[in-house]
């Protein structure tokens, strides 16, 4: 019975093989398994490479400093202009009267007094003078436009410089003046020469020099060698513009047929 079924079975190969599309089938059927092979090898290698390139691709990221925002404020801070005292020289300069402070200690606010008229007024600005009492040349703080330029009769000459974030820079007691309105300055420009004035008269020789933002004046003192940027952030305190209008209200309450200088010395 075995050997029938097996007869049976050979038989039926033997038709099969008989076919005229048998072997065409076998050779595809081979074909496709073996372009199935060929593909799928190559596809797993280009995967592998993949894999690869992706893990050396984390450890550099990872070997990586972490982002630190405060790294890009740095690195703007460190692009600005730095605030400088308007000397050619600073070495032989010295602040011989201070900005008036409310916070400051006694000294420091009875040298930011000046003396006009039989009256105190407080120092807006900062004084400087050669330490040999001499002229010298007065240089832009920040590069910005000269927008003023004026021949005051108690302050002396009068240069005023507009800089970005609504910062100004002002110049007083100047003897000589190389510049004109509308002229674009750059950090270090020549403006003019220190000179004397009513006002300070008692300082001889210096210039009077006031660092303002959006209007308020500023200690100058605070701000010589820091970035542009940390004036443009300062914001003013509430107290201190409070006592600074009771102080110009006293004076206003004062002797109106005095001579007096502009209230804040530089408009």
């Amino acid at each position: 019975m075995k050997e029938k079924n097996n007869n049976v079975s050979n038989n039926m190969w033997k038709r099969i093989i008989q076919k005229k599309w048998f072997f065409p089938a076998l050779y595809l059927t081979i074909a496709a398994l073996l372009l199935t092979g060929v593909v799928w090898f190559q596809n797993s290698n280009k995967t592998a490479e993949i894999e690869e390139d992706f893990a050396e691709l984390g450890e550099e990221f990872t070997e990586q400093t972490p982002y630190d925002e405060d790294d890009d404020v740095q690195a703007v801070m460190e692009q600005q202009e730095t605030i400088k005292m308007p000397v050619a020289e600073e070495k032989n300069i010295e602040i011989i009267t201070k900005f008036f402070d409310y916070e400051a200690d006694e000294s420091d606010q009875q040298n930011a007094l000046i003396e006009y008229n039989n009256r105190f007024y407080q120092s807006t600005g900062v004084d400087l003078a050669a330490n040999d009492g001499e002229t010298f040349d007065v240089v832009a703080s920040l590069s910005g436009t000269v927008t003023e330029v004026k021949d005051d009769p108690i302050l002396g000459n009068v240069v005023v410089l507009s800089h970005d974030e609504e910062i100004k820079t002002y110049y007083a007691s100047l003897q000589d003046v190389a510049v004109a309105e509308g002229d674009d300055l750059t950090q270090g420009d020549v403006i003019g020469t220190s000179g004397k004035n009513l006002f300070g008269k008692e300082n001889g020789n210096h210039v009077h020099f006031e660092l303002r933002k959006t209007g308020e004046e500023v200690n100058p003192e605070q701000f010589f060698n820091q970035p542009l940027g940390k004036l443009a952030s300062y914001a003013m305190d509430e107290s201190t513009e409070d006592e600074a209008e009771a102080e110009d209200k006293d004076k206003d309450d004062d002797d109106d047929e005095q001579e007096e200088p502009e209230e804040e010395m530089i408009e």
